[in-house]
């Protein structure tokens, strides 16, 4: 049976490998997205069909299909976003939060910086972000209100 520091090891390890994988899907995520965008913001369907007409070898008639069915379903998505984005945010608070309290102050310092990059990198996709309630602030705005 695991004793109490042997456990508490275990979940520490669980929670960085969890940060870690969130944090590295993130990033390749903000890559693809900018690796795919003529306008360094979100792309739109542009950006997805120049992505799946590269990987699939589409044809002409494919890509306009495609197109046709990204933007068809472009605002049920924009919906489900909108909804889910700030159940999202509330549970990155929290591994936010837990995973600060693992860390030194300068490592804490240091965390909230690569937050509030990824912050700024994300609102610079989704076009500045004002709009959208507080997605326009960042991390550190959020957690002193």
């Amino acid at each position: 049976m695991l004793n109490r520091s042997k456990l508490a090891a275990v979940g520490l390890l669980a929670a960085v490998f969890v940060a870690g994988g969130l944090a590295g899907w993130g990033g390749h995520e903000a890559a693809e997205r900018e690796d795919h965008s003529p306008r360094g913001g979100r792309g739109g369907p542009d950006a997805l069909v120049s992505m799946l007409s590269r990987e699939l070898a589409l044809s002409a008639p494919q890509r306009d299909s495609v197109r046709a069915i990204i933007v068809r379903h472009g605002p049920e998505i924009d919906s489900l976003r909108a909804r889910v984005r700030p159940q999202f945010d509330s549970i990155k608070a929290r591994m936010r939060a837990e995973i600060d309290a693992q860390l030194t102050a300068e490592q804490r310092a240091k965390h909230q910086q690569l937050i509030d990059q990824a912050e700024h990198h994300r609102r610079e996709r989704e076009g500045g972000g004002g709009a959208q309630g507080d997605s326009s602030k960042t991390t550190s705005d959020r957690r002193q209100n």
